[in-house]
C-alpha cells in the first residue's frame, strides 16, 4: 500500500469516524459521569473492538454478513438489544454524574473496556462502514491480512483520537452536572439516545 493511497484513506475515513454513533455517545457518557480519564478506557475498547472488525473482513466476515441473512439478524438484534438495555440502564440510573459527588464509586475499568468492545463489535453499522471503506484501498497484488491490519489500525486509531476529543471537551461539562436537574435531562436524553440507536439497528436491512 503506497502512502499516497493511505492519506487517501485516512482523509475518506474521517468523516465516518467522527459522525456520532452508539460509540460516540457513549465515550460522552463516560466522560460525564467518570470524567475523561476513564473514557480512555471505553475509547480502547472502541478501537480494539472496529480492529477486530477490520481483521474479521479479511477471513470474510464481510462477505458472510452480507450474503447470510441469519448472521445479520443475530448480530444485528444482539447489538440492538444490548444497546436498548445500556439506554434503560443510563435513564433509570439515580447516581450523580457530577465531579463534586464524593459517593461517585471509581468505575471498573474492565466494564468499561468490555463495554465500548460489545457495542463496538456488535454494530451492524460499523461493519457496513468498514465492509465499504476497506475493499476500495485493498490491492490484490499485497497481503489482504497485512492490508487489513494497516486500515483496521488506521481507522480505528481515528475513532481512538475522536473519542480523546470527546475526553478533553466532556471533561468541562462535569461542573455543569452539580444540579440535579440537569442530571436528570442529560442522563435521559443520553439514555433515550441509546434506545433510539437500538430501536434503528432492529429495523436496519443489509
Amino acid at each position: 500500500m503506497s502512502l499516497e493511497t493511505w492519506l487517501l484513506f485516512v482523509a475518506i475515513s474521517l468523516a465516518p469516524a467522527i459522525s456520532p454513533g452508539p460509540g460516540v455517545f457513549l465515550a460522552l457518557s463516560n466522560t460525564i459521569r467518570y470524567g475523561g480519564k476513564a473514557t480512555i478506557w471505553s475509547a480502547t475498547g472502541n478501537a480494539v473492538g472496529l480492529m477486530i472488525l477490520g481483521l474479521a473482513t479479511a477471513i470474510g466476515l464481510g462477505a458472510l454478513m452480507v450474503t447470510s441473512a441469519i448472521a445479520f439478524t443475530i448480530l444485528k438484534f444482539i447489538g440492538a438489544g444490548y444497546l436498548i438495555w445500556l439506554g434503560i440502564k443510563t435513564w433509570r440510573d439515580k447516581s450523580s454524574m457530577g465531579s463534586n459527588d464524593r459517593g461517585v464509586v471509581s468505575p471498573n475499568k474492565f466494564k468499561l473496556f468490555s463495554t465500548a468492545l460489545f457495542v463496538s463489535v456488535t454494530n451492524p453499522k460499523a461493519i457496513v462502514v468498514i465492509i465499504a471503506l476497506f475493499p476500495p484501498f485493498m490491492s490484490s497484488e499485497g497481503s489482504p491480512v497485512l492490508q487489513a491490519i494497516i486500515l483496521s489500525v488506521t481507522y480505528a486509531a481515528l475513532c481512538f483520537l475522536n473519542h480523546l476529543i470527546i475526553a478533553v471537551m466532556g471533561g468541562r461539562l462535569r461542573g455543569f452536572m452539580s444540579d440535579i436537574k440537569r442530571i436528570r435531562i442529560v442522563r435521559r436524553v443520553l439514555g433515550a439516545t441509546f434506545m433510539g440507536f437500538g430501536a434503528l439497528l432492529a429495523t436496519a436491512q443489509r
